[in-house]
């Protein structure tokens, strides 16, 4: 009987044994099946994430493949990583491959690639420059904006990302048109000075006697053609900055001279709005500027000539003329209308004029400080201004002292 007990007290642990051996093993078969299955669903998941990569990677492609600009990828070192046809097409044949090529070595054969060398330098030898924004002609018509900004530098793989705008036919339609003003200006400019003459002639009793309401009527005729002229002459001038043939004849002058000439003859100006002008210098000489003198004056001459249109009659116009190291500094401050904040950065650009200055002066071509900037410009100079709406504006420019082996009467 006792044996009976231990037999089947043993079958029983076994057949407990067996059970738990029999839990664990399908436990484990159902983990090894869950186990299965995310790796399978990782797969599928990867699989699909390449799918879409690919996608990404071909659409990225043909967007940059299609793109009416040439795009260029440089490595750190210059050499190119990647670029679409139409980069490849400005520089070289379609079946040369440009992959590995340094920037600086390629070459064209119907185009000069140097200008772009050139522009593309940094400080150091053959260091592309960062943030380039460049209009350069290569030849044969073709002109390009150049792009380069830099990317990837917070990791260990440095590139620059080139973009070539071509603006040839931008360039060809403002060369037309600047050709276009060019010859109706001339062509207006002489019938004008024939008009100016006659009326110059009745007012002065020439040809006969005249009534005072004649001679009012044929003065602001005068006057008229007078305005027609100075248009005419500003549209020559910015035709002439454009083409580059806005030379300059220099000499050592004093500015101060030039200066004084400039408020004399716009006194009947200043009369006529009640402005006082004020001129402050030193008490003692200042060094003389290399000067073209006919150009200088007219760059003055808009700077106090746009100061008096835009302030209010018994205003203030005051200009300082200092010597600072090296320089000759001169600035020309009114308590105008002011150039709105957000119109400050057109202020040099062509037939550009504040909102609030057309209000308050209707005549006008937006060509005056366009021409002064690009006559100081011409001299070497530098030129710049302040201005607060409603509050007035400063214009300054800076003219480098000549030196001694230029001063030659």
């Amino acid at each position: 009987m006792e044996e009976e007990l231990i037999k089947t007290k043993a079958e029983n642990e076994i057949s407990v044994e067996n059970g738990e051996n029999l839990i664990t093993t399908k436990w484990r078969d159902e983990e090894f099946r869950k186990i299965r299955l995310a790796f399978f669903n990782i797969l599928e998941d990867t699989e699909e994430a390449k799918k879409e990569a690919e996608k990404e990677k071909n659409k990225t492609l043909d967007i940059i493949n299609n793109l009416t600009d040439g795009i260029l990828v440089l490595d750190e070192d210059n050499k190119i990583e990647l670029f679409n046809p139409l980069a490849s097409s400005l520089f070289i044949k379609k079946d040369e491959n440009l992959i590995g090529q340094s920037i600086f070595k390629i070459n064209s054969d119907r185009l000069d690639l140097a200008p772009l060398h050139q522009a593309l330098k940094g400080s150091k030898k053959e260091k592309i420059k960062h943030f380039l924004r460049k209009e350069i002609n290569i030849g044969n018509k073709v002109f390009l904006q150049v792009s380069s900004v830099p990317f990837n530098e917070k990791n260990e793989k440095k590139e620059t990302l080139l973009i070539l705008h071509d603006i040839s036919k931008d360039k060809l339609i403002e060369s037309m048109k600047t050709e276009f003003v060019s010859i109706a200006a001339h062509q207006l400019r002489t019938p004008l000075s024939a008009i100016k003459w006659t009326i110059q002639m009745l007012l002065d009793g020439d040809i006969g006697a005249i009534t005072a309401e004649q001679k009012e009527l044929l003065q602001k005729t005068y006057e008229s053609n007078e305005r027609m002229i100075l248009l005419i002459n500003d549209l020559l001038n910015a035709t002439k900055i454009e083409e580059g043939d806005f030379s300059f004849n220099l000499k050592p002058l004093q500015l101060e001279e030039i200066i004084n000439i400039v408020i004399k003859n716009t006194k009947d100006f200043l009369d006529r709005k009640k402005i006082n002008l004020k001129f402050e210098k030193p008490t003692a000489p200042l060094s003389k500027v290399l000067i073209d003198k006919e150009k200088m004056e007219l760059a003055i001459q808009n700077l106090l000539e746009n100061a008096i249109k835009y302030t209010l009659s018994g205003g203030e116009i005051t200009i300082f003329l200092k010597e600072e190291v090296g320089q000759l500094v001169f600035k020309i401050q009114d308590n105008g209308v002011g150039i709105p904040k957000d119109q400050q950065d057109r202020i040099f650009t062509k037939f550009f004029r504040g909102s609030n200055a057309i209000r308050l002066e209707t005549e006008g071509s937006g060509l005056g400080l366009y021409t002064a900037k690009n006559i100081i410009i011409g001299h070497n100079g530098d030129i710049w201004f302040e201005s607060e709406e409603g509050k007035g504006t400063i214009f300054y420019f800076s003219l480098p002292i000549a030196k001694k082996e230029s001063l030659k009467d």
